[in-house]
């Protein structure tokens, strides 16, 4: 896999401060608390948010650094390909769709970012917390990295309210002010984190530009002609499942990409034999 170029960015700092102040907190205030850091299920669940922490941070790293995919420079579709029963055209005049700013066609799902000024493969959305487009290559690893996240937040979550059982020892008051500032810190933190996995777009096989800006306009035109809309990149919850996190269900939540195939065609609702590419590990 291609890497970015490295540059500063304040999102990917701020990103690396919270996941910092959250594993702190929740090893060092909330277990030690709960628990102490001294006694067997003290050292258990200090091993066990280690791990979960270790896992963001390297997922993310991934995500950041990781080209989400590049259009290949010989790129031509096909329409005469019995393979490829679905061809991207655009809104107006239904020509193939091609850009402008690029000077090459557009493969299926790609789309140009305004803000890395390029195509990207099977473009998702361009999220500035990894100062990165999410695409065909660092999709998946995106998404795992959310899911730890998301299960380290619920985690720490648990740990905060756990503490709060305990007695405190005698503190003193410059002391007990610290620890209330955490807390409050913690919680502001970890509420809203702790509920932004959203796995629906992944079941069902949109990217976010298809569900949000596409999809919507897909879904009117098809009422509108008395139809109902079928999403053609949707082959199943399951299906979708594998294609995008890999088909042995070991390796889900490992930042494994072996198995994605080129980024220029995807399976779809309509083919009759799954493309090989798309399979392969």
């Amino acid at each position: 896999m291609k890497r970015k170029g490295v540059g500063f960015s304040l999102p990917v700092t701020v990103v690396m401060l919270v996941i910092g102040f959250i594993y702190f907190a929740s090893v060092f205030t909330f277990i030690d608390r709960w628990f102490s850091l001294t006694s067997s299920p003290g050292i258990a669940n200090a091993a066990a948010f280690t791990a979960l922490a270790l896992m963001c941070i390297y997922n993310y790293s991934i995500a950041v650094f990781r080209d989400p995919g590049r259009v290949p420079l010989n790129y031509m579709p096909d329409v005469e390909d019995p393979e490829s029963p679905v061809h991207e055209i655009k809104r107006k005049g239904g020509d193939l769709r091609y850009c402008q700013k690029c000077s090459h066609f557009k493969p299926p799902r790609a789309h140009h970012c305004r803000v890395c000024k390029r195509c990207v493969l099977r473009m998702d959305h361009h999220c500035i917390w990894i100062n990165n487009c999410v695409g065909h290559t660092n999709y998946k690893v995106f998404f795992v990295f959310v899911v730890y996240a998301v299960t380290a937040c619920v985690y720490s979550l648990v740990l905060l309210v756990g503490s709060l059982t305990v007695e405190p020892q005698d503190e003193e008051e410059e002391m007990g002010s610290y620890l209330r500032t955490i807390y409050v810190i913690s919680a502001f933190l970890l509420i809203p984190l702790s509920i932004a996995l959203d796995i629906v777009p992944l079941l069902i096989n949109f990217s976010e530009i298809e569900q949000y800006h596409e999809g919507v306009r897909a879904m009117w035109l098809a009422e509108k002609g008395g139809q109902v809309y079928k999403h053609p990149y949707d082959i199943g919850a399951y299906e979708n499942l594998t294609l995008i996190l890999g088909p042995n269900i070991l390796s889900w939540l490992c930042p494994t990409s072996r198995h994605i195939g080129s980024g220029v065609r995807f399976r779809t609702a309509f083919d009759s034999i799954p493309d090989s590419s798309e399979t392969k590990h």
